[in-house]
């Protein structure tokens, strides 16, 4: 399943690539993250609730920064097992000065399976958008604090 879009952040672009490569701030706004901790250079073992539908539970895994080109590029690669069954993925997140503030475009693919694959890709997918859209309202708030 391919997911992509684009967000403009009122925030200059290295600050933005700042924010999207702190743990801390991911572990805030990554919508059902409850804990991200360093495991190596650019490695997290990642907790993380989450759920599409009647089909909920906590996922287990890991999230490595890789192809890091601050500020414009880096690669997010994904992958977690929990009740629900297991997701596997990677995303590139591409980040453009725009009149003072930065444009994000991200494109990626992820595989789910197990009980929660069975849900059926569109409510994913709809799923998986509704977590993006709630994660780049957060990163927005998140610019907003640091530079008040």
């Amino acid at each position: 399943m391919k997911i992509d879009g684009t967000h403009e952040l009122n925030a200059p672009r290295e600050r933005v690539f700042a924010l999207l490569t702190d743990p801390e701030v991911l572990r805030r706004c990554i919508p059902g993250c409850e804990s991200l901790e360093k495991t190596e250079e650019n490695t997290y073992a990642a907790t993380l609730k989450a759920g599409v539908g009647v089909v909920k539970g906590t996922f287990k895994g890991n999230v490595k920064l890789e192809d890091m080109r601050a500020p414009e590029h880096y690669r997010l690669v994904v992958d977690g097992k929990g009740g629900p069954g297991f997701v596997k993925g990677s995303g590139d997140f591409d980040l453009e000065e725009k009149d003072g503030a930065t444009r994000i475009k991200y494109a990626g693919e992820m595989q789910v399976g197990g009980t929660i694959a069975g849900i059926g890709q569109r409510m994913i997918q709809g799923a998986a958008k509704m977590m993006a859209s709630r994660f780049f309202v957060a990163l927005e708030a998140e610019a907003r604090l640091s530079t008040d």
